[in-house]
């Protein structure tokens, strides 16, 4: 038997192309979602990628502030232990200073002829009360004292005869600046 087709030539025609712009349709649909379903996993692996970055990241800011922290710390002691040792070696400096003045205060009294009774320390200086046999002994003990370089000023305050076991001497007070260093 002869088939025989009852569709004319271009309904078949049109049915074709009809299936064929279906079928490139549906190909070009299914490659669209495939490439967007690239795209989606691409973007989320990249957003995973990055999170996990973060988090390395923010982990490491968090290690370098306690570091940060540790260092501060660290600064401020040393800083403390710096100003304690400062103290420590001016104390150390001035520890022998009293002695090094009494020694040179010692050498400039006028021997058997002038005696210091008080040496006492006030804010900018010391003051000197003591005995001499005359008053001519007593400026040379103010030269002798201004001599030392250590006192800016040697002043005379005051000035008395008085008789010690009959003897007639002179009771002195006498002001010392002593001199700040680097002047």
């Amino acid at each position: 038997m002869i088939r025989i087709n009852l569709l004319p030539y271009q309904e078949k025609r049109k049915q074709a192309g009809l299936k064929k712009q279906v079928l490139i349709f549906s190909g070009s649909f299914l490659a669209f979602l495939l490439v967007l379903a690239g795209i989606q996993l691409y973007v989320s692996f990249s957003i995973r990628n990055l999170e996990k970055e973060i988090q390395e990241k923010e982990e490491t800011l968090t290690r370098l502030n306690r570091i940060v922290g540790e260092v501060e710390t660290f600064k401020k002691d040393v800083s403390s232990l710096e100003k304690k040792l400062s103290v420590i070696s001016r104390l150390e400096e001035n520890r022998l200073a009293p002695v090094y003045y009494l020694d040179r205060l010692n050498s400039a009294v006028p021997a058997q002829d002038a005696w210091l009774d008080k040496v006492s320390q006030q804010e900018t200086g010391l003051q000197l009360e003591g005995v001499a046999r005359t008053n001519m002994v007593l400026s040379r003990f103010m030269r002798n004292l201004e001599a030392l370089n250590i006192f800016e000023t040697v002043e005379l305050i005051s000035s008395r005869q008085k008789d010690y076991s009959g003897m007639k001497l002179y009771s002195f007070v006498l002001s010392c600046r002593i001199k700040k260093e680097g002047t």
